[in-house]
């Protein structure tokens, strides 16, 4: 079953939205929020496969609120519910990986279709979720990554480009965040490193956030990972900012 969540302010399109959702075979309706701002803490407390969220709420814009659960990593399916139909408004959400957008008023069947189509997306992405991929699995993810799309090679030193598109669920301004951090330690002097539950602290993100973008900005070339020995145990993961270029081939 898909567990659904509705976020509309509106009680009476809330209350619609949830007939519609529970008349669908393989839906079921996980909660309505009338606000953006108690989704995380909603999706913390149980699984949410799919969020239909308006834009216009009453404490924060349902953009706003894609932005924070990609930048926090979540890959939930979201489906835009709305009456904003602007030009940059809909390329947010698309840039922010909506999975699909639908414009008020709508039909019945606009609604069954769009929900009855992510059902079947999430089926497919299931099926090829095994451990191995078929030849066209990997043509597909090598042409969705583009030309200047490039992993890391532990072999050679290289790492993907900084400013190649970011990876699904991280956010520009999460990246920009976590970084201003770093170069203020920098400035700050000393070792100029910091630890992922430092920049949770800082940067007002969860841990696993936190480590998640340190992750990729240290891929990237962005800032490097130092190991502190202190206490028996594991060595402490810090992360210094180098700049945000690439680092050149030793």
């Amino acid at each position: 079953m898909i567990r659904a969540l509705i976020v509309d302010d509106d009680p009476d399109i809330a209350l619609l939205h949830s007939r519609y959702v529970g008349a669908l075979d393989g839906f079921v309706v996980a909660g309505v929020l009338d606000r953006g701002g108690p989704v995380l803490a909603f999706l913390e407390e149980g699984r949410v496969d799919l969020i239909l969220l308006d834009v216009h709420l009453p404490d924060m814009d349902g953009l706003q609120v894609l932005e924070d659960l990609r930048g926090s990593g979540y890959n939930t399916g979201v489906i835009m519910i709305t009456a904003a139909s602007e030009r940059d408004t809909v390329r947010f959400a698309v840039g922010r990986g909506v999975d699909d957008y639908l414009v008020k008023p709508f039909t019945v069947s606009d609604f069954n279709r769009r929900l009855e189509a992510f059902r079947t997306s999430r089926a497919e992405a299931a099926e090829r979720s095994g451990p191995t991929l078929d030849q066209g699995d990997i043509d597909s993810m090598l042409r969705a990554g583009g030309p200047d799309r490039r992993r890391e090679d532990r072999s050679t030193g290289t790492a993907e480009r900084a400013d190649a598109p970011l990876p699904k669920g991280f956010s520009q301004p999460t990246v920009q965040l976590v970084g201003q951090a770093l170069r203020e330690a920098l400035k700050a002097g000393d070792a100029g490193d910091l630890s992922a539950s430092e920049i949770s602290e800082i940067c007002g993100i969860s841990r696993v956030s936190a480590r998640r973008y340190l992750e990729m900005m240290t891929g990237r070339g962005m800032t490097e990972l130092r190991a502190k020995y202190g206490a028996p145990g594991r060595p402490e993961h810090r992360y210094r900012w180098i700049g945000s270029g690439v680092r050149p081939q030793k």
